[in-house]
């Protein structure tokens, strides 16, 4: 008796630096990462390129979501598709002249990109302030342009900008993040730069798209755990050398450095110190008197 065919999920990208997308392709044979294929899609059939591929879809993608590839897309398939592409950055050219003359200031078109079969035209820009601008004076010479094609704007983020272009990275990576494997864009805040005592200066955690550098998220977690139950900077504490002010946290050491009388700077774990009202940081007033009661 045979075995049952293994589910197969494929992660699928429309565009070089897209979100992925998860489709099942359970029912193809040989299909491989790199492989291009057809699926269905809201605005009809298009061709995406198999970045992943896994027995299960990922935590946050229910299996009876997932639609069916179409079918693996042939060599002639892929000519065409990559003729289409060609023609992408002379469409993108002409948009930025279009809008140059048209006086729309704050406008940046970032790329051009066509359908499968060039049957739709979609520039993706983004404005100054993220506001939304007009663009219906360059509708018409841009359709009379391509006349074959459905031409569309679509606006996106300064974070989305940024992915599309190649650069190196303030870390000193050749390529940032955005640009090498991201796909999606979490919400980022300055109080991760806090918590991991990173400086707040805007030249040191922001990024070439002018927001907070998405590597702020990477090890935030791991600091919030650790601080828990240690004192706040600033704060009174008692220590073993007398009381001081707490003016640096080490998290991932479970230490703190207190600045004692006479200009004295000392580090010390979390258990040695407590506020200065006696209460050791991290432990409620209520926790400490049923402890002293027992």
């Amino acid at each position: 008796m045979k075995d049952s065919k293994k589910n197969i999920f494929a992660g699928l990208r429309f565009h070089p630096f897209g979100k992925v997308y998860h489709y099942d392709a359970s029912h193809l044979d040989e299909v491989r990462v790199g492989d291009f294929v057809f699926v269905s899609t809201g605005k009809g059939q298009e061709i995406a390129e198999v970045v992943q591929l896994s027995e299960e879809p990922p935590e946050d993608v229910d299996a009876n979501d997932c639609k069916q590839v179409d079918r693996k897309a042939t060599a002639r398939e892929l000519v065409v598709r990559l003729s289409w592409q060609r023609k992408e950055q002379e469409a993108e050219d002409q948009c930025r002249i279009l809008v140059k003359e048209q006086g729309l200031e704050g406008v940046k078109i970032s790329r051009a990109q066509f359908s499968f079969n060039g049957t739709r035209l979609t520039f993706f820009y983004n404005s100054e302030g993220d506001e939304r601008i007009d663009l219906k004076k360059i509708l018409p010479p841009l359709r009379k342009r391509y006349r074959s094609s459905k031409v569309e704007f679509r606006q996106i983020g300064p974070r989305d900008v940024a992915q599309s272009l190649t650069g190196m990275g303030a870390c000193g990576m050749e390529e940032r993040c955005c640009s090498r494997y991201m796909t999606s864009f979490n919400p980022i805040s300055i109080k991760m730069a806090k918590v991991q005592g990173i400086s707040l200066n805007p030249q040191e955690i922001t990024g070439m798209c002018g927001r907070l550098r998405c590597c702020l998220l990477y090890e935030y977690e791991l600091y919030r755990e650790a601080s828990r139950g240690m004192p706040k900077k600033n704060k009174k504490v008692n220590t073993p050398l007398g009381e001081g002010k707490v003016i640096e946290l080490l998290p991932l050491k479970g230490t703190v450095i207190v600045a004692l009388a006479e200009g004295q700077r000392a580090e010390f774990s979390r258990e040695e110190v407590e506020s200065a009202g006696g209460q050791k940081p991290g432990v409620k007033a209520s926790d400490r008197s049923q402890k002293q009661d027992e």
